[in-house]
């Protein structure tokens, strides 16, 4: 059974930083491209990072240098570093898993940027 759990979402305040982690089980992590996605309100899910089996790194155009997405293989744990955050990161942060056509997503953690 395919799982990706989310964990580390919380509210932070504007300037502040929060790491995210995905914990996997259930598929041959090493060969999959991971990623996190993000989802806010009224707007469409947008790619925020994703890292490829050989640690090649790509990121939204909004990140601008504050987040930093890395795997640890022998932990099946993908993370997101999240520093100077703002409200406009609010938004449900979620895992992804993709190898050739297959996809998979977790559940989502909450990400909340207010002072």
């Amino acid at each position: 059974q395919v799982q990706l759990v989310e964990s580390g979402g919380e509210v932070v305040q504007p300037g502040g930083s929060l790491r995210l982690s995905c914990a996997a089980s259930g598929f041959t992590f090493r060969v999959y491209t991971m990623g996190w996605y993000r989802q806010a309100p009224g707007k469409e899910r947008e790619l925020v990072a994703d890292i490829t089996p050989v640690a090649g790194r790509d990121y939204g155009d909004f990140v601008k240098g504050r987040f930093t997405v890395s795997r640890d293989n022998t932990k099946n744990t993908v993370y997101l570093q999240m520093n100077s955050l703002r409200p406009e990161d609010t938004a449900v942060y979620i895992c992804h898993a993709r190898f050739n056509t297959v996809n998979y997503w977790g559940q989502g953690t909450q990400v909340t940027v207010s002072s």
